[in-house]
Formats: structure tokens, sequence, C-alpha cells
């Protein structure tokens, strides 16, 4: 029987996040999600439960609601790197979710390695 792209959505994430978390054990996570029209990244630190730095295209300073392409993916991502070494986070471990490393997502991952965050 067929799954849903739901099903194999939430599959691939699981997947992706449960190796992430056996190899890179006490590093913040930055977790990114992506919509139709936005785009998300959190910096998680999983041991207390807390975000420390996020950043949206919702955001009204970013003047970028209901964008989401590369161009707002890399302004987000650049953002995020910023937020991270203002709060003195250095390293984190990319969690791209159940999203393909492609367009937008990689967009944003190299942003933030070129902020000055390693991933």
């Amino acid at each position: 029987m067929a799954k849903s792209k739901l099903e194999l959505f939430q599959k691939r994430r699981l997947r992706v996040r449960n190796k992430l978390r056996k190899v890179n054990d006490g590093k913040l996570r930055l977790s990114v999600h992506r919509s139709n029209k936005n785009i998300h990244a959190q910096l998680i630190d999983d041991a207390q439960g807390h975000t420390l730095a996020h950043a949206s295209t919702l955001e009204p300073d970013m003047g970028l609601a209901g964008k989401n392409n590369v161009e707002a993916a890399a302004r987000i991502g650049a953002a995020i790197a910023e937020r991270a070494k203002a709060k003195g986070v250095e390293e984190a471990y990319f969690d791209r979710g159940g999203f393909l490393y492609h367009g937008t997502i990689r967009a944003l991952a190299d942003a933030a390695r070129e902020g000055g965050l390693k991933l």
C-alpha cells in the first residue's frame, strides 16, 4: 500500500534527526522549517529545551514576509549566524528535518557557514 507524502516526510525527518543526535551529542541544533510561503531557522539547546536564537521571513524588520526563495533563505542564514555569534555560539549541527538538502535549505546552510557558524 502506498504511503502519503506526509507519512514519507515524517519518516524521513525522524530518520535524519535520530542519526544526527547520535553523532552530535551535546551540540546545539540548527533546525530549519520551510513552508510554501516562508522559511524559519531556530538554534535549539536540546539538553535544556530552550531556543537560543530564531530567524524567520515573517519578521517585520527582514521585509521578506511571504517569500520563500533562495535569496530570502540566504538572508535568514546570515541572520541566524549573526544572532548565534551574539549569544556566543560558534558551532551547531544542521537539522534539515525531512527537507532535501537542495535549493533554499542549502542556501540557508551556506549563508550560515559564511556568517561564521560551524555546521
